[in-house]
C-alpha cells in the first residue's frame, strides 16, 4: 500500500511520453484524376498496380469514399479544411489575380488539417501539386502549416510533366527541360506514326520522379519526429507523358491510334500505353516510399492513406481513354460530374496493428471526414476545429461498429452548376444550376431533381424521383440547408432563390 502513491506518480509522469510515442506518422497520397476502377484491387485488368494492391491487402479498402469535389482545387480545399463544398472557401478552379501563376488563395488560417497537426507537434511537408494559393500569398503552403514544399504551386503549370522549374519552398528551381506548351497539336504535315515527331514534347527531368525523391528525403530527415507527409502526385492527369523505360512495358499491348492533340494537351503516339505506364510508374514510386518506411522501422507507427482528388477524365479532354480502361468502374460520370464516377474515388488505408488487414468498408465517407478522423485516432478529438463538417470514421478504421453517416453533401458552380446529397442509399441530384449566360434560371420544376437508390442502382441508370416525392422533399430541405452563398463562387440559381 505504501508504494501506491509512488506508483501513481510514476504512471502520471510516463503518460504524456507514452501518448506521444503512439501518435502515428501520416502519409497521405493523393492521385490526380485517378478513377475508382484504375487500380487492380478495384477490378482493373489492364494496368499493373502491385504496390497499391498490396496496400489494400495489408489494410482497409474503403468502397464508398467521396472526393472533396469534382475538380482539383475545391477537392483539396475540402480535404484540408474539413468543410464540405457548401461551406468551404474554394469551390471551383480559378486562377489567382495579381500573381504570375497559381490559383485563388485560401485566406490565412483556413487549412485546419495541416495547421492543427502543426500545433500538435507534427512536421508537415507537401510534395506534388498544390493549387490553393500562389507563393507568398495567404494560400502559400508555408503559410498554412507546412514547413516544406516541393513541386508545382500552380495546377496549370502541372499540365506538363517536364516543366522548366519546380518550387522548392518559395524558390523556383530550374530543371534541365526545354520550354514548351503542354497545350499544342501536332504541326501540319507531321507524321503521327514517327517517333521523332514527339521528341520535342519531353525533356530530361521527369517531375514526378523528382517530387518522389524529395518526399523520401523528407521522411528520412524527419524519421525521429511525428510527421505529416502530404503527397499530391500529378499522375495520371494530363498531359500524357512518361519516360520510355516505363512506356516500354505497355508498348504493343493495346490497340492504338495516335493522339494528335486535337482535344487539348500534348499529342502522343500510343496514348493508351502512356496512361497505363504513368499509373504503373506512380505505383512504383509509392512502393519505394513504403519500402523506406519499412527500412526506417516506421511502418508500424505510420498511417498510410491513398486516394484520388476526383474521378477520371471525360472522353473529350486529351488523349486519355478512360472508357477503354473502365477507369470509373461501373459508375456513370467522369471528372466534373456529380454522378458517382466523378466523385467516388479509390481509398486505401493501412496502419498495422490498428486497421484490420484485408478489410473492406462500405461506410459512406468523404474528404472532410479526414480531419476529425485523424485527430480521433491520435486521441486529440478536443482539437477538432469549430465549423468542421467532417464526421470521424476512426471506429470504422479500427474495425469497430459505427452508425452510418447521416448525409454527405456536394456542390459545384462549375460544369453548369450541380448539387447532390446522399443519405443512406438515397442520392438526390440537381444539375444545370448555373447555365451559360448571366440571367438566373426561373424557379425550379419537379424535373430538376433526380433521385437514385444506390443500393439497387449503383450505376444511377434509373431516376426514381417521380415515385418517391416524400424522399425528394426530405432531401431537398436538407440539401438547401447545406448551401451557404459565396461571393467568390456564386451559383446563380441557388443564390437567386433566397
Amino acid at each position: 500500500m505504501k508504494f501506491r502513491p509512488l506508483l501513481s506518480l510514476l504512471i502520471l509522469c510516463l503518460t504524456p511520453a507514452v501518448s506521444a510515442a503512439v501518435r502515428p506518422n501520416i502519409v497521405f497520397i493523393l492521385a490526380d484524376d485517378l478513377g475508382y476502377g484504375d487500380l487492380g484491387c478495384n477490378g482493373q485488368k489492364l494496368i499493373r498496380t502491385p504496390n497499391l494492391d498490396k496496400l489494400a491487402q495489408d489494410g482497409m479498402k474503403m468502397n464508398v469514399h467521396y472526393s472533396g469535389n469534382n475538380v482539383c482545387a475545391p477537392s483539396r480545399c475540402v480535404l484540408m479544411t474539413g468543410k464540405h463544398p457548401g461551406h468551404a472557401f474554394i469551390r471551383d478552379n480559378v486562377q489567382a489575380k495579381g500573381y504570375p501563376e497559381g490559383q485563388m488563395p485560401v485566406p490565412a488560417g483556413e487549412l485546419q488539417l495541416p495547421l492543427t497537426l502543426q500545433k500538435l507537434g507534427y512536421i508537415n511537408g507537401s510534395f506534388g501539386k498544390w493549387g490553393l494559393g500562389p507563393v507568398n500569398s495567404s494560400g502559400d503552403p508555408l503559410a498554412q502549416g507546412f514547413t516544406r514544399f516541393y513541386g508545382y504551386n500552380c495546377q496549370a503549370v502541372a499540365h506538363n510533366f517536364y516543366p522548366t522549374a519546380l518550387w522548392s519552398d518559395r524558390t523556383a528551381v530550374p530543371l534541365d527541360n526545354p520550354k514548351f506548351s503542354a497545350h499544342q497539336k501536332l504541326p501540319a504535315g507531321a507524321d503521327p506514326n514517327a517517333a521523332e515527331t514527339y521528341v520535342k514534347f519531353s525533356g530530361k527531368q521527369y517531375a514526378p520522379d523528382l517530387i518522389a525523391q524529395e518526399a523520401l528525403a523528407f521522411v528520412r530527415a524527419n524519421q525521429a519526429k511525428p510527421f505529416f507527409l502530404f503527397y499530391p502526385t500529378t499522375v495520371p492527369h494530363l498531359a500524357l507523358q512518361v519516360p520510355d523505360d516505363s512506356l516500354a512495358e505497355y508498348q504493343g499491348k493495346f490497340p492504338e491510334t495516335p493522339y494528335t492533340g486535337d482535344r487539348a494537351y500534348l499529342p502522343h503516339p500510343t496514348p493508351r500505353a502512356a496512361y497505363a505506364a504513368m499509373i504503373t510508374r506512380m505505383d512504383r514510386e509509392i512502393g519505394k516510399l513504403l519500402a523506406v518506411l519499412e527500412e526506417l522501422k516506421l511502418t508500424e507507427n505510420t498511417l498510410v492513406v491513398f486516394t484520388s482528388d476526383n474521378g477520371p477524365l471525360y472522353e473529350k479532354l486529351g488523349g486519355t481513354d478512360t472508357d477503354f480502361f473502365k477507369s470509373a468502374g461501373d459508375f456513370k460520370g467522369r471528372k466534373g460530374s456529380m454522378d458517382e464516377g466523378g466523385v467516388r474515388v479509390p481509398c486505401l488505408v493501412k496502419w498495422p496493428g490498428h486497421v484490420p488487414t484485408g478489410s473492406v468498408s462500405q461506410r459512406v465517407t468523404g474528404f472532410e471526414d479526414w480531419l476529425p478522423t485523424l485527430l480521433e485516432l491520435m486521441g486529440e478529438t478536443a482539437a477538432t476545429p469549430k465549423g468542421s463538417d467532417g464526421v470521424s470514421f476512426a471506429p470504422t478504421l479500427l474495425g469497430k461498429p459505427q452508425d452510418e453517416r447521416a448525409f454527405l453533401y456536394r456542390e459545384s458552380p462549375g460544369y453548369t452548376g450541380q448539387q447532390f446529397i446522399r443519405a443512406g442509399n438515397w442520392k438526390l441530384v440537381r444539375k444545370h444550376l448555373q447555365p451559360p449566360g448571366k440571367a438566373p434560371r426561373p424557379n425550379a420544376k419537379p424535373g430538376d431533381f433526380e433521385l437514385y437508390d444506390l443500393a439497387q442502382d449503383p450505376a444511377e441508370a434509373s431516376d426514381v424521383a417521380a415515385g418517391n416525392a416524400a424522399v425528394v422533399e426530405r432531401l431537398r430541405k436538407l440539401m438547401t440547408a447545406q448551401h451557404a452563398d459565396s461571393a467568390e463562387f456564386p451559383i446563380r440559381f441557388l443564390d437567386a432563390a433566397k
